[in-house]
């Protein structure tokens, strides 16, 4: 189980279907038992840093007021 905890809880299921999003256009297969174990640390790596890059790109899209 991870350590990591949300400061806003309610953002789980849009998180996990940015990650599942994330997942099927880098084309890394999700474990459907959650355990995340198995995949490679590239893949875990692209998957991380994918997301990180949108939830830059929404913060700065709300930021410019959603003119981007």
């Amino acid at each position: 189980m991870a350590s990591n905890q949300l400061i806003v809880p309610q953002a789980t299921q849009a998180l996990n279907q940015m990650k599942l999003e994330a997942a099927q256009e880098l084309g890394v297969q999700i474990p459907s038992d959650g355990y995340y174990g198995n995949i490679s640390t590239r893949e875990a790596g692209s998957l991380g840093g994918y997301i990180t890059k949108k939830l830059v790109q929404m913060a700065e899209q709300q930021l410019s007021g959603g003119t981007r």
